[in-house]
């Protein structure tokens, strides 16, 4: 990334503005949110070397993936099937609600608050 710089008075301040090389969604903003909180100095240094972006799109799919592998495995272990969402829709709809709590708190501890 190619920093340029606005002139403020003396000063020449950088233009940290990141480039738009690929969305953020949910876990890439929840790693961002982590690190702004809770781990300023890899924040700050990730910020200024112009990897920011990068590091949260690695981290997001990463987290993407897994969640995807978790809600699976516990949908075929669970027996969450197309045939109970015919039957007992509600069901359904409450067990796959559980699973995807507990795939999303999985993937956090494992992947969104890990160094």
């Amino acid at each position: 990334m190619d920093l340029t710089y606005e002139k403020c008075g003396d000063y020449l301040i950088p233009n940290l503005i990141p480039d738009p090389e690929g969305e953020l969604r949910k876990f890439g903003l929840m790693r961002k949110s982590y690190l702004e909180n809770h781990r300023r100095g890899i924040y700050s240094g990730l910020l200024l070397s112009g990897e920011l972006k990068k590091h949260l799109l690695m981290i997001q799919e990463q987290a993407e993936e897994r969640f995807d592998l978790l809600v699976e495995q516990m949908t075929k272990q669970e027996g969450v099937t197309e045939q109970l969402k015919a039957q007992d829709q509600m069901l359904w709809v409450r067990r796959m609600n559980n699973i995807r709590a507990r795939a999303e708190e999985i993937v956090r501890e494992e992947i969104i608050y890990c160094l």
